[in-house]
């Protein structure tokens, strides 16, 4: 009776539209610095910058892609814990974790330019080409003015009505928002405009089983080649960067 009942409801719509999960395939995969807590990734004009966090190893990097080579590094002091990273207007910003202070450098340098604050804590960092949009560990994104840096709007991130915490690194795909959901191997695709997660990417089963068990953290990570369209995944000192391809989704 409840199998007829919930057949007669589909058909005529009165069931909410479900969100499509998409999965993956693997396109190529990269030597990645066992020792990097990735908290920011991002990939720029052939450049890939990382931001990598804990106390005493908290850095920004540029990264050779192909080989794992760091290129150029510049140190956090061992007070602060590193977080979200993202690349605007020749400047390169960094969060960091309950410090309430984020860094300015120039981008081709890393000389440091100023420093900003922000209440809570911060996690996450991306932008749209106009905007600083930040996570902190909750169901919100927020909007921070890249000249001003001061916040200019908040929006709560929802899935079928129900919010979704837990929002970690960001990256900014094709006009959508993409995030890591701490300790979770899905990627939520997110409205700008209303917050709303449109899909999600389901990225589990990316490392083998050993690799599980050699003192790997969670996925955390994701850059996107814009002139390319190559996607790329990671996380927390973790062997390898991934580049995936999203494959059609199904309904969950």
């Amino acid at each position: 009776m409840r199998a007829v009942l919930l057949a007669s409801l589909a058909l005529c719509g009165c069931l909410p539209a479900q969100t499509p999960i998409s999965g993956y395939r693997v396109v190529r995969a990269y030597p990645h610095d066992r020792a990097a807590f990735t908290q920011g990734l991002q990939y720029v004009d052939g450049v890939l910058y990382e931001g990598t966090g804990l106390n005493g190893r908290s850095s920004i990097r540029k990264v050779k892609l192909e080989t794992g080579a760091v290129l150029q590094q510049a140190a956090l002091p061992q007070e602060y814990f590193g977080e979200g990273i993202t690349v605007l207007n020749g400047k390169l910003f960094q969060l960091t974790w309950t410090s309430g202070i984020g860094f300015v450098y120039d981008v081709a340098t890393f000389r440091p330019l100023e420093t900003f604050r922000y209440t809570g804590e911060g996690w996450g960092l991306t932008n749209d080409g106009r905007n600083l949009i930040l996570s902190d560990g909750s169901a919100a994104l927020r909007y921070f003015d890249p000249k001003t840096l001061r916040e200019t709007a908040r929006l709560t991130v929802t899935d079928a009505g129900a919010p979704v915490r837990y929002l970690n690194e960001l990256e900014f795909v094709k006009g959508e928002v993409w995030a890591n959901v701490w300790q979770s191997e899905k990627i939520a695709r997110i409205s700008p405009m209303t917050g709303k997660v449109l899909g999600w990417v389901d990225v589990s089963g990316l490392l083998t089983p050993a690799e599980r068990n050699s003192g790997v953290d969670v996925l955390n990570g994701i850059a996107y080649d814009a002139k390319g369209d190559r996607l790329f995944v990671t996380g927390k000192l973790w062997p390898r960067i991934f580049e995936i391809k999203v494959v059609p989704a199904s309904r969950r």
